[in-house]
């Protein structure tokens, strides 16, 4: 039997070793190395961690993993988060699956996790320092105090997506974490407008772009290289929903999600959000730093077929992200009750910078659509929520989508286009239900 259920913590596997414990939940140990960590667990927590005793261990060639942790390491608890599935572990990245996304606000614990470096040794708010240099009048050093004592705080609900979401779903399939649709949240982020901090810098006439950068290093350790420098066009930089953020949900960061200080820039790709926040770089040019070149966060300029082997010269820069949505209750696979013929529906749609005009509700495979109850919108840049009654007349197996449409009256295809790299898969939620005879 399988002990992907039982895996624990990493830091109950290694309560003696608490150094290897953070090594491995903070993705400092390379990816082939991690069954070098579990040789490192004795035979006692080897056991507890499958909730079994071994009787014939005295038989184990040295060295060896149990099967059941090899093929579930994945499964390990990331410290402060719930539920999460680890892609990768160097770096971390970890989505939520979509049934633990159903609260209006998600929870820390709940949000994914998207790292393309090392998390820093040091993620204390004491002595931090941001600086806002390039093209303005009047280059800033600022510390998390000065932030909050210089400017108005403010606390939004924004939705923050990975651009690779959804890349599960492409045929052929495209490089990169396999996320299915969990690489996505919507908490509460306290802190102050960016829009404000680059005014009282002084933005200059010849401003054109925004460079980011973080204290987290390149996987290869050397420090020349960045992890991972983002930036945006200055007019985007400006829109007063994009904040520099110490809290989320009325709680300092977690250090996976960005501790002590990042940017939230709702409605684009999470990668232009820059986590461990040091430097805004105010640019007379698009910037050029890490994952900037093509074909990183980039689309073909026009469709292609699957497979298509794409020019460089012919990739765009993501920007606002596609209109998309997910039923988050019940889970999928949800069998009801003998006799019970309909079930309450819910479940969230966002779309980049465009509001949510609709939701519609199917469950005869798109033949025929009813329109969902959106709740009140928090603020802009909140996914919305979406409430729906399904009936169902007859037992049998059913399929619920959900479609969303934006104020520009895109809606959600079937399948979306198919990319290199696996980008904006907006392609409609779709969840099984089985209905059995009364």
């Amino acid at each position: 039997m399988m002990a992907s259920k039982k895996i624990r913590s990493l830091r109950e596997l290694y309560q003696d070793d608490p150094q290897r414990a953070d090594a491995l939940l903070f993705g400092r140990v390379p990816h082939g190395d991690r069954r070098g960590f579990l040789r490192g667990a004795g035979l006692a927590a080897m056991g507890a961690t499958l909730g079994a005793a071994i009787p014939f261990h005295r038989f184990m060639p040295s060295g060896l993993i149990p099967v059941a942790l090899a093929e579930t390491t994945e499964e390990f608890v990331l410290e402060g988060k719930d539920g999460l599935i680890v892609l990768n572990d160097r770096p971390i990245n970890a989505e939520t699956p979509a049934h633990l996304l159903d609260d209006d606000v998600t929870p820390t614990a709940r949000h994914f996790v998207r790292n393309n470096g090392i998390v820093p040794d040091n993620t204390s708010a004491e002595g931090w320092k941001l600086v806002i240099d390039g093209e303005v009048e009047r280059p800033l050093e600022l510390t998390i105090e000065d932030l909050k004592s210089q400017f108005e705080v403010v606390e939004y609900a924004l939705q923050l997506e990975c651009g690779g979401n959804g890349r599960a779903g492409f045929n052929p399939p495209a490089k990169g974490n396999q996320w299915t649709l969990g690489a996505i949240g919507n908490s509460k982020w306290t802190g102050v407008r960016l829009k404000d901090v680059l005014e009282k810098a002084g933005v200059k006439p010849s401003a054109v772009y925004t460079g980011h950068f973080g204290a987290d290093t390149h996987l290869s350790g050397d420090p020349d290289k960045q992890a991972l420098s983002r930036g945006m066009p200055i007019e985007k930089a400006l829109d007063p929903y994009n904040l520099i953020a110490f809290q989320q949900n009325g709680q300092d960061l977690h250090p996976l999600n960005g501790a002590p200080l990042r940017l939230v820039v709702p409605g684009w790709p999470g990668s232009c959000s820059q986590k461990w926040l040091t430097r805004i770089w105010v640019r007379d040019r698009k910037h050029d730093g890490s994952k900037m070149e093509v074909p990183s966060y980039s689309v073909p300029a026009y469709p292609v077929a699957p497979g298509t082997d794409v020019p460089e010269a012919d990739f765009v820069t993501i920007h606002s992200m596609p209109v998309k949505s997910m039923i988050t209750s019940p889970q999928s696979g949800e069998t009801l009750e003998p006799g019970q013929k309909s079930l309450a529906l819910r479940g969230h749609a966002w779309a980049g910078d465009a509001g949510i005009t609709k939701v519609e509700i199917s469950n005869d495979f798109g033949a025929t659509w009813s329109e969902a109850t959106l709740k009140p919108l928090m603020n802009p840049y909140s996914w919305v929520t979406f409430e729906s009654e399904v009936s169902f007349p007859t037992h049998g197996y059913y399929e619920i989508w959900a479609r969303a449409t934006d104020e520009n009256g895109i809606a959600q295809p079937f399948a979306a286009p198919w990319n290199p790299k696996g980008y904006l898969n907006n392609a409609m939620h779709r969840i099984a239900v089985m209905v059995p005879r009364a």
